[in-house]
């Protein structure tokens, strides 16, 4: 079975074609610019890169077809037609507390995206686009909608609530909602066959750190708490996002400075988190080059990511009264021994064990705790788009 895997944002579209059976990529790429000129890449399994090209794309509809036609190339393509798709799966960042699940795209699912829009209304009208352009150049072939908050709606009330007044939840469906999902619910499962155990079996604390960050508890296979809330501002701090705060800040800076709230949300999404701090970079690369040559806030803002991700790890702990293991994903996650080193460090009480060595690994599914650590510390390269094509097969199944 192929399953054709769409990210589509407000001028790109980020596209594979996997089968979730066997795993196999068999082409990836990217549509850039779409609206302005149209830039297309394209990377075929076992074939060279090419470079990007000039493909006009005026909407999201030409830059699906210029999809299809690199797809179905004679010289490069990897399927002989557009009938050997045999189903699309569609990234939606927000699906409210409509979708507990990934679904079969109908009228009434793209209502309920659209009644989603704003609680995420720089990424689900995008999403919308593209699943409204491959309707149209590929109609007949089953679509499916996987939601970036769908796996955290098993948390309990205690977990997604705010402590505000309770009619902003029951008439604004203000609450903690939780982003990631299709990556923490990946690594959950990649960590359960790791260890040898049913998914229902285990707790663990997923940390997906990267650009954006977030850290989850997943007990017994199901998300019980998260660190993003509302939006994906909340948590440990990012690359460009403050992550928690006090909101009196808000008031204090927007006073001070005559700032709108729209100009203060630009400045904690944008010009906050590492970068906010040092002044070198959103990089955490950067900043680990910086601080070696003397800059002490870079090396600050570093300090204060770790130590936000320790927090959490002994936090959700507590919360599920124990932990069997820990995962580290995405950019950082799977590439950073040393912040992995310094996140996990201290948690000795609570039976972790690094082992040096073994944490130099980068990139690959791996134990990185030492044999006779009580909780492991795992290393999984994070596949959201293996989860998506994986969800969408089941469920065209």
């Amino acid at each position: 079975m192929n399953v054709l895997v769409i990210n589509a944002g407000s001028s790109s579209l980020k596209y594979q074609l996997l089968n979730p059976d066997s795993g196999v990529l068999l082409a990836k790429g990217l549509c850039e610019r779409i609206g302005i000129d149209g830039k297309f890449t394209y990377k075929a399994e076992g074939k060279a890169t090419k470079d990007a090209v000039d493909v006009p794309m005026p909407t999201h509809a030409e830059a699906i077809q210029a999809v299809m036609d690199a797809l179905t190339d004679s010289a490069n393509g990897v399927i002989g037609s557009m009938k050997e798709i045999d189903a699309v799966g569609h990234r939606v960042v927000h699906g409210g507390e409509a979708f507990n699940k990934s679904v079969l795209i109908t009228d009434e699912v793209l209502k309920a995206i659209e009644d989603c829009i704003p609680l995420a209304p720089l990424h689900n009208p995008a999403n919308l686009t593209g699943i409204r352009a491959c309707q149209k150049v590929m109609p007949g072939v089953p679509m499916v909608a996987v939601f970036d908050t769908a796996f955290h709606q098993t948390m309990p009330a205690r977990a997604y609530m705010y402590a505000l007044p309770y009619e902003y939840y029951e008439n604004d469906k203000v609450r903690r909602y939780g982003f990631h999902g299709t990556s923490h619910k990946y690594v959950a499962g990649r960590a359960a066959a790791m260890l040898g155990k049913k998914p229902e079996e285990l707790k663990l604390i997923s940390c997906h750190l990267g650009n954006g960050s977030s850290v989850t508890a997943v007990d017994g296979g199901k998300s019980v708490d998260t660190s993003m809330g509302f939006t994906p501002l909340a948590g440990v701090p990012m690359g460009t996002r403050s992550g928690d705060l006090d909101a009196g800040i808000l008031q204090y800076v927007m006073n001070k400075y005559g700032l709108s709230i729209d100009e203060m949300l630009n400045v904690l999404n944008k010009k906050s988190g590492v970068q906010g701090v040092s002044g070198v970079s959103s990089d955490f690369r950067d900043l680990t080059d910086a601080f070696e040559k003397g800059n002490e806030r870079a090396g600050l803002a570093v300090d204060m990511f770790n130590y936000g991700v320790k927090k959490l790890i002994g936090a959700y702990a507590a919360a599920m009264g124990g932990v069997d293991a820990i995962i580290f994903t995405a950019g950082v996650g799977e590439n950073s021994a040393a912040q992995r080193m310094a996140i996990a460090s201290g948690l000795e009480f609570m039976g972790v064990k690094m082992d040096a060595d073994a944490n130099k690994a980068r990139g690959k599914e791996t134990v990185i705790s030492a044999p006779d650590s009580r909780v492991k510390v795992l290393l999984i390269p994070t596949n959201e788009e293996l989860m998506i094509a994986m969800d969408t097969a089941a469920i065209v199944k």
